[in-house]
């Protein structure tokens, strides 16, 4: 018999250093990437890119995290908060930026406005 699936903000997945997955992920609770991604990300929660992880493809979720590098697009609802050691290769989009020094960001910003 097959069950529901129920979507639980608590949630929180890890993809570990050495693993690599090819293909778009969507979750509903907030993810950690040490290994790599291959496709696209989309959730409504927090995104973390761990010093070893790399994802080429888009991300879109709520707020984020970013050590390792990234090729691509990346929405950030809410803060985006790039670390010493995070490589954004790509466009961002998103509401609060914080970059640390020693990030790399090679790209083109957007700073999202909330409209009253």
């Amino acid at each position: 018999m097959a069950k529901n699936i129920e979507e639980n903000p608590n949630n929180f997945n890890i993809i570990g250093n050495g693993t690599k997955i090819i293909g778009d992920i969507e979750a509903f609770g907030d993810l950690r990437i040490d290994g790599i991604l291959e496709g696209n990300f989309v959730s409504n929660a927090k995104f973390v890119l761990g010093n070893t992880g790399k994802v080429i493809g888009e991300i879109k979720c709520k707020n984020a995290e970013i050590f390792g590098e990234i090729k691509g697009k990346i929405e950030v609802a809410e803060i985006l908060m790039l670390c010493p050691t995070s490589q954004i290769y790509g466009d961002i989009f998103t509401k609060k930026l914080a970059i640390e020094p020693g990030a790399v960001f090679i790209g083109n910003c957007k700073m999202l406005v909330e409209s009253n």
